[in-house]
């Protein structure tokens, strides 16, 4: 089993780890760091976010300038609070089970987590070690991905990317246990240790027939979710909702929307859809993932917004914004790495 694993993931490119996917093109990465003269090229993308997203950047951050009416009711707990405080907190900002949390700084899902009741919120509270996030769960039933760009002396934008995401999940048939349902799923199976650590107490659960389990509840790709290409719906109407979200702050140029709508109608109408996080200069466009790519194809998509992420950041270091100095950026880099291995260990 373990070798057939083995060469399942060695024969699929999309199961490689970062950065053997990576490091076929991470010459070309180098060079547009040669020619900007600085390894830090990208921090000019987006000048209001710190080190323009690329990683280490909090949330209040971008939630603050986007439109207030677009991002869930959202509040910021300390770790150290007792939780007393806490409970008074939430209270007083009324919310109610369920809802999410997660830490301002974060990445990958880590630590994202569905509250159901107080006993998990203590467990919850008592664990995280770093500032976190209090969320509405939105209930809007379509989750998406939009990858959007903008050269800053133009303004009409791209949407280079549109996905449907299904979050990683099995589904009962009255007589398998999670266990088994989890070791025959196509994506799951290659995470036992993750679903052991987060579910093992469950293994042995027959799950009824017909009823979902959700395995994770965060939409990314390392998290298993399995992504549905909406290519063919990017039209005139998509891209004029995503032009005025990229000029309602004026410097958002580069990046991921993960939203969730009533429907991809309505998100191409502007209505009834949340922006649940934007994410800056590091987003993967995530869209290369379940659409049938082989890996040269892959590697030309990222290659094409790797060329817009140059472009956009040569523009705005030219016309005021300074790339971040070589120590600045290797100091907050190693403390932004520093503290994911710290929240992975608590994940």
């Amino acid at each position: 089993m373990r070798i057939k694993k083995f060469f399942e993931k060695l024969f699929n490119w999309e199961l490689w780890p970062f950065y053997a996917l990576y490091a076929p093109i991470g010459p070309v990465w180098l060079w547009y760091c040669l020619r900007s003269r600085s390894m830090w090229f990208f921090s000019s993308s987006n000048p209001t976010i710190t080190f323009g997203g690329f990683e280490g950047e909090g949330k209040k951050e971008m939630y603050d300038q986007l439109p207030p009416h677009l991002v869930p009711r959202t509040i910021y707990i300390l770790h150290d609070l007792p939780f007393t405080e806490v409970k008074k907190k939430i209270a007083d900002a009324g919310f109610t089970f369920p809802f999410i949390v997660k830490p301002d700084v974060g990445m990958k899902g880590i630590l994202f987590r569905k509250i159901e009741n107080e006993e998990q919120l203590i467990k919850y509270h008592d664990r995280i070690p770093v500032e976190y996030i209090v969320q509405d769960m939105i209930t809007y039933p379509v989750e998406v991905s939009v990858f959007y760009f903008r050269y800053p002396d133009q303004e009409k934008g791209v949407v280079s990317g549109f996905i449907e995401k299904e979050l990683l999940q099995v589904h009962g048939d009255g007589e398998s246990s999670l266990r088994t349902l989890i070791e025959n799923h196509p994506r799951a199976r290659f995470r036992m240790e993750e679903m052991e650590h987060r579910h093992g107490h469950r293994f042995q659960r027959i799950i009824p027939r017909g009823e979902t389990f959700y395995l994770s509840y965060a939409g990314n790709h390392n998290r298993g979710a399995h992504f549905i290409n909406l290519k063919n719906e990017i039209n005139e109407s998509l891209r004029n909702v995503f032009d005025e979200l990229s000029h309602y702050n004026g410097k958002f140029y580069y990046g991921r929307y993960d939203i969730k709508t009533a429907s991809i109608e309505d998100l191409k109408a502007g209505k009834n859809f949340q922006i649940i996080e934007f994410n800056g200069c590091g987003a993967e466009p995530n869209h290369i993932y379940d659409c049938g790519m082989n890996v040269w194809q892959a590697y030309a998509e990222i290659l094409r917004h790797w060329k817009a992420l140059y472009r956009i950041s040569r523009y705005n270091h030219r016309n005021g914004t300074p790339y971040w100095s070589f120590k600045r950026g290797s100091a907050f880099l190693k403390q932004a790495r520093k503290h994911f291995k710290m929240l992975e260990k608590y994940d």
